[in-house]
């Protein structure tokens, strides 16, 4: 027979176990969703739940159009009325006659000529134009004074020449821009652009390649980055985020070693969008104390510590992330009643961001009041619940982490109602910041810290652009074909002419212009 004492000890040993194994099962749900499952964190995850969460309420929206939907004839596929005219209509269109050839316009009954009645619409083909190569040679003109010659004297004038983009090369703005648009637009590495090049008949290296890229890079870009972050820094609202990116060859360190790329952006009210990616060896809180030296504003985030330490600033947190905590808290069965709490805490999150909807084209005066009259009430009801279940919750569980970062953060998460412009989550720059995610899947790695801080100021050009509604593209090739010949060096100044907002850049570069 056991004792009081070892009949306890049991008791207490068997229920650790069960909360050991229920963490272990929590993680590999967990670990298997992010494997397997569908990356949505939309609240359809929790169906079921209907009448506890007001799906109706949460997921409805006013502006949402009807289909038009029309059926075809004798086909079970439904299609949009006038979808393929809107797809199509930014794209030059050739018309095809299809005719009968001179011999063939007779009568079979009497040999009459035949005459034209009109066409008869058949079909819309999209034909694609495979890309095409060019070499250009360039002369100079030399122009001589005939009158001086015959004088003794010698005048002679030669024509001005566009500076080339990458000197000694056979780079032309065009052929950096393509490159670098494939790479950094369609994450398309250089060794298949090399493979693209000699399908094309040029044998083009992807040592050259990212030679003109580097090259490029630190002669015409980065001095217009860096003037784009003298901008950042007098700006009152700024969103960060930051990723892992592996680099090679960096001094004193493995090829393994872990090494960050940094996003920093407007917010999305500014009239001078910018996005900036910085290139650090680490994740240290140097990096954004270095790099937003001088900025005194709002700060929004995830809730990383490494931003306490820029001084001056208020930070913002980002509510996504806190949603996410709970959706990863979702049992496997979402029907089940552990799916309850986890289920709640969406539910408050998916409350405020409606909200956030109906206020969105309000001024920041107006939002900052009505956050306080339909937010306000959601937030303190959310704390409360908050403060009654965490206790309950197992420390090491999906959920008790949740709630651990709601506590541990609770100020971060409430400042963006002190300033109508500050956003409720920090989608703006992990929105910004996937382009080089996506990309990284396709690279891997840098070659070396060169190459990374030049991807980063490539980066910068091309999702500036982007907000600035311009077409990446079309920017590079006018930056490269511009700003070799102009003397900033000396005139800083006249860097702003090249900036994407300007009014020549706008009517230059503007996508779908």
């Amino acid at each position: 027979m056991y004792t009081e004492h070892e009949v306890l000890k049991f008791k207490n040993r068997i229920a650790q176990l069960e909360q050991e194994n229920k963490t272990l099962h929590e993680t590999v749900e967990f670990l298997t969703h992010k494997l397997f499952g569908r990356s949505s964190e939309k609240t359809s995850v929790i169906a079921g739940q209907v009448n506890l969460f007001n799906e109706a309420e949460i997921e409805s929206s006013p502006s949402a159009p009807e289909p038009n939907l029309q059926e075809v004839s004798n086909y079970r596929r439904k299609k949009f009325k006038g979808q393929r005219a809107e797809l199509l209509k930014d794209i030059p269109h050739d018309t095809v006659i299809c005719g009968l050839e001179e011999d063939e316009r007779f009568c079979e009954k009497c040999g009459t000529p035949l005459k034209s009645i009109g066409r008869e619409f058949i079909r819309t083909e999209i034909e694609f134009i495979p890309a095409k190569v060019r070499v250009i040679d360039y002369y100079r003109e030399a122009y001589e004074c005939r009158k001086c010659r015959k004088e003794g004297l010698t005048y002679i004038e030669k024509s001005p020449m566009p500076y080339p983009v990458v000197q000694h090369s056979m780079a032309s703005p065009s052929t950096v821009a393509h490159i670098m648009y494939e790479k950094y637009v369609n994450a398309l590495p250089l060794y298949r652009q090399e493979r693209e090049w000699a399908s094309l008949g040029v044998k083009l290296t992807r040592a050259t390649m990212s030679n003109w890229i580097m090259v490029a890079s630190r002669n015409w870009l980065k001095p217009l980055t860096n003037l784009m972050h003298q901008k950042l820094i007098g700006e009152k609202y700024i969103h960060a985020d930051e990723t892992p990116v592996q680099v090679l060859m960096e001094p004193g360190r493995k090829n393994t070693s872990k090494s960050y790329m940094w996003l920093y952006s407007t917010y999305s009210g500014s009239q001078t969008p910018i996005r900036l990616f910085d290139y650090r060896p680490s994740r240290s809180g140097d990096c954004p104390q270095n790099f937003l030296k001088g900025f005194k504003g709002y700060l929004h985030t995830d809730c990383y510590k490494g931003y306490n330490k820029v001084p001056g600033i208020t930070r913002c947190l980002c509510w996504t992330h806190l949603r996410r905590y709970f959706v990863e808290a979702l049992p496997k069965d979402i029907n089940s009643p552990e799916a309850t709490l986890p289920a709640r805490g969406i539910d408050f999150c998916n409350k405020l961001f409606a909200e956030e909807k109906l206020i969105k084209e309000l001024t920041p005066d107006e939002r900052k009041i009505k956050r306080l009259e339909t937010e306000k009430p959601i937030l303190d009801a959310f704390w409360s619940w908050i403060n009654s279940i965490k206790y309950i919750c197992l420390p090491k569980s999906k959920l008790g982490k949740a709630v651990d970062y709601a506590v541990n953060n609770k100020k971060g998460f409430m400042n963006y109602l002190l300033d109508g412009n500050c956003a409720i989550s920090n989608n703006l720059s992990e929105n910004s910041i996937r382009p080089f995610t996506i990309g990284r899947k396709n690279w891997l790695f840098s070659g070396s810290p060169r190459g990374a801080k030049a991807s980063a100021a490539v980066y910068s050009i091309i999702e500036t652009a982007k907000a600035n509604g311009l077409e990446p593209y079309s920017y590079l090739a006018f930056l490269f074909g511009n700003l070799p010949g102009v003397q900033f060096e000396a005139h800083p100044e006249f860097l702003e002419e090249y900036l994407p907002w300007d009014p020549l850049v706008q009517s230059s570069c503007k996508k779908d212009k």
